[in-house]
């Protein structure tokens, strides 16, 4: 099956290729772009179109690969051999499995998430590379080698707050999303907001490339941020003619928390807006 896009997922042609170019290499698929693109929503559409269950394994800093496979629970079973408990017998009962184990051991194929790995330490990616390769790991505490009975479809996202290792590089298929322009975004828009105003959408697309498009800003605003903002301006009844001045000078939008989220950002607007009023 080859991924065509969703109805609740607007996917451009080069990221529909990258897809099933992964799905033919049988390689993992490494994502990146900027927070708030759509990179892990990529794989939960994906998988829901493929008709394909979906595992995710969230990265924190404080993850380790070790988690993916499996964890054994050894004070667990010390507790219920001070207690007499007859589950001490068997050492599969404190076997915690992890995703991989799941997906490697599931009866059908799966897609599996391994979102944001660049939050985790610099040698968590090396300590994956023979799991992903071969699609195989062995437990040391049953003394059995688990091995995949279909390769998941595995997504890997990225949000470039460290660098990857080369060798962990090569196994993946590589996709950057690159931020959509503005008609993209007007697609992806028009999917969580199918009865917005034309007039409101064209104002609000427009302040919000102006807002992204300002020179120094910390963080720009995403497709995410841009579609809480347009909630917002439809929950309060914002009509389009307060989204820019009559003399298409620069203005402060209203509710603009949603699209500029640190103090230092917010300042920069502000004192564009209060430069370009004092130019009038």
């Amino acid at each position: 099956m080859k991924f065509q896009g969703s109805n609740n997922y607007v996917a451009t042609q080069d990221l529909m290729l990258a897809v099933n170019a992964a799905a033919t290499l049988k390689r993992p698929l490494l994502v990146k772009g900027e927070p708030g693109t759509g990179k892990t929503m990529l794989a939960e559409e994906v998988a829901s179109a493929l008709g394909m269950p979906l595992l995710q394994w969230h990265i924190k800093s404080t993850t380790k690969a070790q988690q993916g496979l499996y964890e054994y629970d050894a004070v667990s079973r010390l507790r219920d051999s001070q207690l007499g408990d007859a589950r001490v017998k068997d050492i599969h009962n404190y076997i915690v499995k992890g995703v991989l184990w799941q997906a490697f051991t599931a009866d059908e194929p799966v897609a599996l998430l391994i979102d944001e790995i660049d939050k985790a330490d610099i040698e968590f990616p090396n300590d994956l590379l023979r799991e992903i390769d071969r699609m195989e790991f062995y437990c040391y505490e049953t003394r059995e080698l688990i091995r995949a009975k279909n390769r998941p479809l595995v997504f890997i996202t990225s949000n470039n707050e460290k660098e990857l290792p080369d060798a962990f590089l090569r196994r993946c298929f590589f996709h950057y999303i690159q931020f959509p322009d503005a008609g993209t975004m007007q697609k992806i828009v028009d999917v969580h907001f199918p009865d917005l105003k034309r007039e409101l959408l064209a104002a609000a697309m427009n302040t919000f490339y102006d807002v992204r498009n300002l020179p120094g800003l910390k963080k720009k605003p995403s497709t995410s941020e841009l579609l809480d903002w347009l909630k917002l301006l439809v929950a309060e009844d914002i009509s389009a003619e307060a989204l820019h001045s009559q003399d298409q000078k620069v203005s402060v939008p209203p509710l603009v928390g949603a699209l500029l989220k640190n103090e230092q950002d917010v300042s920069l607007f502000e004192k564009l807006v209060f430069m370009n009023q004092r130019n009038r």
